[in-house]
């Protein structure tokens, strides 16, 4: 009993996380700026928001007009619906709705809409927004949530952390345009690393260091606290099947002997490129020092993703556990039992395998 409260406080603390308005506002106009007109015309969908606080909700209701939307939908979660209780503000917007009920903002998830016709005079806003409750309590594996879904083209929103692959695969189901937050690890679910070997689902365009600053509601897990709001630090980053123009920009490198001779990192000048005991491949234990010119197989550390330009390199695989599976780790295991990257006996960390791309495109 004790085991599983402390479970369900670890998943609470990974899913009650509200994503600062500057972090979707730089994260999105790198896809606005690649495409002026990605979101024309387009359902976009917040599922797992909580619209009356979610800058999600505001930031897109403030440009919907900009980015010439065709409709805006956003879900919540009902209260009692999520793992981790603290005391819940009812916003002045709902309170003072005719529709307002208590009992039914304890059980029950609320549903946002802006479109076109919600214009009630000037500039379409968040003051626009017209909302009711949902039939249950807003989670998005319901069926309600589900045809909403369905009906989007494009899916925006920072999911529960906790359900991460489950959401991943819901979005796949329909084959829809998404963009997410999710922990850096997650890359190495076989699930989700699957979809960005065969270039379905790619690294955003905000930074991998440093991740995110998200607003908590846990007053016993603060990092700091920022003009009198609590924020955490998490381990986070977009993942996105838009294209944006980092994805396409070259990494920078040196040839192999350039690296031997001036590399930054005292391990490469130092040690050079060690073979793996277990595999045919070299350890390139920093991305900016991948050689130019080397044409076999590498392993390069997860934060590769983030530089990664598909044009320039092939994803092979990647190793990340004892365990070997070749439709995972994707290159010949040499090894006897531990499949894990080794130099002499000891584990490297995760690795993603890759292959410079020549010009024959091989």
């Amino acid at each position: 009993m004790k085991i599983a409260k402390l479970n369900n406080a670890k998943i609470a603390k990974n899913d009650e996380f509200y994503t600062q308005y500057e972090d979707i506002q730089k994260e999105i106009n790198a896809y606005i700026e690649y495409n002026p007109d990605v979101f024309k015309n387009k359902v976009v969908l917040l599922p797992c928001d909580d619209p009356e606080w979610s800058n999600f909700t505001k930031f897109f209701a403030q440009n919907f007009e900009r980015f010439g939307i065709k409709k805006l939908i956003s879900t919540s979660y009902a209260m009692e619906s999520k793992n981790f209780k603290y005391p819940y503000q009812i916003s002045l917007f709902e309170s003072e709705s005719p529709q307002f009920d208590k009992e039914k903002t304890e059980t029950h998830g609320k549903i946002f809409t802006l479109t076109r016709e919600n214009k009630r005079a000037g500039k379409i806003n968040i003051d626009d927004l017209e909302w009711s409750y949902l039939e249950g309590d807003g989670d998005f594996r319901s069926d309600e949530v589900k045809a909403l879904r369905d009906e989007a083209d494009i899916i925006v929103t920072n999911p529960p952390f906790s359900l991460y692959r489950e959401f991943i695969n819901w979005i796949f189901e329909k084959q829809k345009q998404f963009l997410v937050i999710g922990n850096k690890n997650c890359v190495t679910y076989k699930e989700i690393f699957a979809l960005i070997k065969a270039n379905k689902l790619w690294s955003g365009k905000t930074e991998w260091s440093g991740g995110l600053w998200f607003e908590t509601k846990d007053s016993n897990d603060i990092d700091k606290v920022i003009n009198g709001i609590n924020m955490k630090n998490v381990s986070s980053v977009w993942f996105t099947n838009l294209e944006h123009g980092r994805r396409h920009q070259p990494l920078q490198l040196m040839s192999m002997a350039d690296n031997l001779k001036y590399s930054k990192h005292k391990e490469i000048r130092e040690n050079g490129y060690q073979k793996y005991d277990n595999y045919d491949a070299i350890n390139v234990p920093y991305t900016d020092a991948i050689p130019n010119d080397y044409n076999e197989v590498m392993g390069v550390p997860i934060s590769f993703l983030e530089k990664y330009n598909p044009n320039q390199f092939k994803i092979l695989g990647m190793s990340a556990s004892a365990g070997y599976n070749y439709e995972i780790v994707g290159i010949p295991f040499l090894g006897e039992k531990d499949a894990r990257p080794l130099i002499n006996g000891k584990n490297t960390f995760a690795r993603i395998f890759i292959k410079r791309i020549t010009e024959n495109g091989n």
